[in-house]
C-alpha cells in the first residue's frame, strides 16, 4: 500500500503565502485562511509544498486503507486560487450558482480573485463543506 504523496508538513504557512502571492492575491489568501480557520476551528497547516489545509478527515481508498486529508484546503496556483472542499452535499449546487465567477474542475473550485465572487456565499460553501465532511468522520 502506497502512502499518499501529499502529507502534512511543518513549513510556515505565512512564509509560503508571502512567497506564492503578492498584493491583492496575498490579501485574498489571508482572507481564505481566516474563513477556513473559523469554519474548522483549526489553524492552517502546510500540506506538501503548495497546499494550505485545515483539520483532517480520513479518506478511504479502494484497497481499504485510510489516509488523512484536510477537511478544507486551498492553493494559490498561477492561474487561480484552488479550493479543495466537499461538493456532494444538498446545498452545494444552489450556493455555487450564487457564488459568482468561478470554475469547477477535478473536485475543486477555482476562483481568480475574491473580487470575482460573493465572499459571504464562499464562506457558506466552506462552512457547509466542513459540516458535510465532519458528518462522515
Amino acid at each position: 500500500m502506497a502512502e499518499a504523496k501529499t502529507q502534512k508538513t511543518t513549513a510556515s504557512v505565512p512564509a509560503f503565502l508571502k512567497k506564492a502571492a503578492k498584493g491583492d492575491r496575498l490579501a485574498d489568501c489571508q482572507q481564505i485562511v481566516k474563513i477556513m480557520e473559523k469554519a474548522t476551528g483549526a489553524k492552517a497547516v502546510m500540506w506538501g509544498t503548495a497546499i494550505v489545509g485545515f483539520d483532517t478527515y480520513g479518506v478511504v481508498y479502494a484497497d481499504g486503507h485510510t489516509e488523512d486529508w484536510p477537511l478544507v484546503a486551498f492553493s494559490p496556483r498561477s492561474t487561480s486560487l484552488v479550493l479543495y472542499m466537499a461538493r456532494r452535499y444538498p446545498k452545494y449546487e444552489a450556493l455555487a450558482k450564487r457564488l459568482g465567477k468561478h470554475k469547477q474542475a477535478g473536485g475543486c473550485l477555482h476562483v481568480k480573485s475574491l473580487a470575482d465572487v460573493d465572499v459571504k456565499v464562499l464562506t457558506e460553501l466552506v462552512n457547509e463543506s466542513v459540516k458535510a465532511r465532519k458528518a462522515k468522520k
